[in-house]
């Protein structure tokens, strides 16, 4: 009960902390992080040369990361430290210890709060340490090798048992750990790195992505977004912003709230959208921000976002990005300086231009029955970087993602239930006959046994229900189900499919969704 008790808590402090101290804006009154190294953090890491600290200084982590060491100091160690002390130090540190845009490419999912992708390390990797957490929250930190040895003596440290948990018993995991693992994890993210040596050098100032940025989105559940959001400049490379745009039904997407720079490029920001608090965690890169927005209460219901700045001249999106041979569509082109006519390539004529201003092109096309199937590449006068998928019909429909996590809730306790939301993307072959992604298409939904056990115990029935229109699902409560075998909760394991209408026909293609019992220690970097 106690260790439950435990990791309750810091879950909440960790949740408390995320917010605080990654998306809200400072107050200022805290001390300087010099005096707060010296003053709280001295007293357990040792001063060393220059202004050094053993252990802190021999790391490098993104702003999440350093949130959650600093977690655990309060968390397993007693540590004693304001609101504002905290943001202060996660700000310092994210700065001057943090990593370059490269060393986190392709292991953002983890920051953006991606929780059901899939991920694809090496076996060692995967089976050492994946086991128990993502691979990614190894990949978003550097150390020497000393360091990643006292990581490996921190593990069996803090969890004496670990050795006989987490399917650790199938080898000889310390030894593994030491003479493979660090000399592995050591070369593959070192502390010493020419490119976070190289960013440090180059790194913009905050002050330069104040202006307006041109925004496209897309929601599961609910269909592409487009707008602007207008950003203004504070003091401690903070900002002031306000949304302001629409989904393709018509429905707002309006807002204000407020953002930080961390390292320069690392965005947080937290946004009251409609009513809703929404994340931000996005890298600023250039004219061009990206990542993903997500609410803070449920960070399965969240939106890809792509920006460009006003004054810059990119293309960042078709909507919707696809047109079938022989029909013709309404398509807006969503980026910052759109000039003159879009073309669309051979065999797609543009009717009419509806709407034309620098971040909106709204057309009439019209596709050539004989048009050739396949992607097309999309500019405008000298801007290119978007494509329209051109089909004579659907090859193939596929759920996204094609492996899900939803998760109970409610039911009297204060943990909310994780929705499941897909999206079906429709594939058609070029003439070429290789598959190429047509894009997401409506379709109705619906769940179904996933195998003949999930059929047993009657998992439809109990695990939830999906919305038809929309493929979102939604389950069901937590706590135990007296109407079940065993009066056992309302976990599952099912079938999801996506029906979509082609000539007439219902094309379908299938997912699994796993419903499964409540997260409770949901870290920042899972």
């Amino acid at each position: 009960m106690k260790r439950r008790l435990r990791l309750r808590l810091s879950a909440s402090l960790l949740a408390i902390a995320t917010c605080t101290a990654l998306h809200a804006p400072s107050s200022f009154a805290a001390r300087d992080a010099q005096s707060i190294l010296k003053e709280t953090c001295q007293g357990c890491h040792t001063p060393e040369a220059g202004e050094a600290l053993s252990r802190i200084s021999h790391q490098r982590k993104t702003p999440e990361g350093w949130l959650m060491s600093i977690a655990r100091m309060q968390t397993m160690h007693g540590l004693q430290i304001s609101d504002d002390d905290r943001r202060t130090l996660v700000k310092y540190l994210a700065d001057t210890q943090g990593l370059a845009p490269s060393e986190t490419d392709g292991v953002r999912y983890a920051l953006e709060r991606r929780l059901n992708t899939v991920e694809h390390f090496d076996e060692q990797t995967t089976q050492m340490c994946a086991r128990c957490h993502s691979g990614a929250r190894i990949a978003l930190q550097r150390r020497p090798a000393q360091e990643w040895e006292r990581l490996v003596n921190f593990h069996l440290g803090q969890w004496p048992s670990l050795e006989y948990q987490a399917l650790s018993r199938d080898r000889e995991w310390l030894p593994t750990a030491l003479k493979e693992m660090v000399p592995l994890l050591a070369k593959r993210y070192p502390l010493d790195n020419p490119a976070w040596t190289a960013w440090q050098q180059a790194r913009p100032q905050a002050a330069a992505l104040a202006g307006d940025w041109s925004f496209s989105g897309h929601l599961p559940g609910k269909g592409e977004l487009a707008g602007v959001m207008s950003v203004s400049a504070g003091e401690g490379d903070q900002f002031k912003l306000s949304v302001k745009g629409q989904y393709a039904d018509g429905s707002p997407f309006n807002g204000e709230g407020s953002a930080i720079l961390y390292n320069g490029y690392e965005w947080r920001g937290n946004v009251t959208v409609d009513g809703v608090v929404m994340r931000q965690v996005l890298a600023a890169q250039g004219n061009a921000l990206q990542g993903r927005m997500f609410e803070a209460e449920h960070d399965e219901r969240g939106l890809d976002f792509i920006a460009a700045r006003q004054g810059s001249q990119r293309l960042l999106a078709v909507q919707p990005g696809y047109l079938k041979a022989g029909e013709e569509a309404e398509v807006t082109l969503v980026g910052a300086g759109l000039a003159g006519t879009p073309s669309f390539g051979k065999g797609v004529e543009v009717v009419q231009v509806l709407e034309q201003s620098p971040e909106r092109i709204r057309v009439r096309l019209k596709a050539a029955a004989s048009a050739q199937p396949g992607l097309r590449e999309v500019s405008v006068g000298s801007l290119k970087g978007a494509t329209l998928a051109v089909y004579q019909r659907i090859a193939e429909v596929k759920v996204v993602p094609a492996f899900a996590v939803a998760r109970i809730g409610d039911g009297g306790g204060s943990t909310p239930k994780v929705q499941g939301r897909f999206d079906a993307e429709a594939w058609g072959k070029g003439a070429d006959g290789k598959a190429y992604r047509i894009g997401v298409m409506p379709a109705q939904w619906k769940v179904e046994a996933f195998d003949a056990q999930a059929a047993k115990d009657e998992d439809v029935k109990y695990a939830g229900s999906m919305q038809a229109d929309s493929g979102v699902f939604t389950p069901g409560d937590a706590g135990p189900n007296p109407l079940r075998k065993m009066s056992t909760n309302n976990a599952g394991n099912l079938k999801v499919i996506a029906a979509v209408e082609e000539g007439g026909k219902a094309l379908t293609g299938e997912g699994q969704l796993i419903v499964t019992v409540q997260r409770w220690n949901n870290p920042p970097i899972p």
